[in-house]
């Protein structure tokens, strides 16, 4: 008879302690989202290992924090899945005008052909995640063998290394929502005056222009004798050789 997570026990939480059968499985069940966001809509993919020691898998559920409502279980065609319900102690409002009176308080996958050891398999939950940021999702998974089990439920405490766990449940931190932090737009910067700059900056690209347009502009009247000049030179020294010239 399958076990729920609630069979094993909150003290297995509090108190770090674990419920292993044939030996603790040799590679961690883990979970990876694509998305931390606070507030987001996530895929929440569960790497499940080979069985408890060399022993198949048979089962594997996985509880879902209070916080979360409502979860979307990917249909995996090597796996039954199965939710468990819970009563809400007030309802939640959906969203749409309607209400939750229930949550999903555990995701139950179970084998069609256990798992054997040196295979591993993913399992993927969609949901929203909490408005949060900051706060800790962990998901406690039990993962159930041909012999034995594993409990995926130490959470470790404050300051200790998650890696150190013999078995840790899987879990992972929300982060603040994109958009979120101080304005990062530039400020006009006073100088004082009563103007916030604007006005000496356009008065500055105004100046900018006008010299380079008069750059561009017609040149100097001095420009223009001197080419007069210059031309005038060179029809005279062409008279001049033309004058110099031997007669035949």
């Amino acid at each position: 008879m399958r076990k729920t997570l609630r069979a094993v026990g909150a003290a297995s939480l509090t108190a770090g302690l674990v419920v292993v059968g044939a030996g603790a499985a040799s590679a961690h069940v883990t979970v990876t989202p694509d998305t931390t966001e606070a507030g987001a809509y996530a895929l929440l993919t569960f790497g499940v290992p080979h069985g408890c020691g060399d022993s198949p898998t048979t089962t594997v559920s996985i509880q879902v924090p209070e916080q979360v409502v409502t979860v979307t279980p990917t249909v995996n065609p090597g796996w039954d899945v199965e939710k468990v319900m819970e009563d809400l102690a007030e309802p939640v409002d959906d969203g749409h005008g309607g209400q939750y009176t229930e949550r999903v308080a555990e995701v139950v996958y179970t084998a069609r052909t256990p798992l054997p050891d040196g295979y591993r398999d993913a399992l993927v939950l969609s949901l929203k995640l909490p408005d949060a940021a900051g706060e800790t999702l962990v998901f406690p998974t039990v993962q159930e063998c041909a012999e034995g089990e594993s409990a995926w439920v130490q959470v470790p405490a404050d300051g200790e290394d998650g890696h150190d766990l013999e078995l840790p449940a899987p879990l992972f931190t929300l982060t603040a929502a994109e958009g979120d932090g101080p304005d990062d737009a530039a400020e006009p910067v006073a100088d004082g005056s009563g103007s916030d700059g604007s006005e000496d900056a356009a008065a500055g690209a105004s100046g900018d222009a006008v010299s380079a347009g008069a750059a561009a502009g017609p040149a100097p009247a001095l420009t223009w004798t001197a080419l007069v000049l210059a031309a005038a030179g060179l029809v005279l020294g062409a008279l001049g050789f033309v004058r110099s010239r031997p007669r035949a």
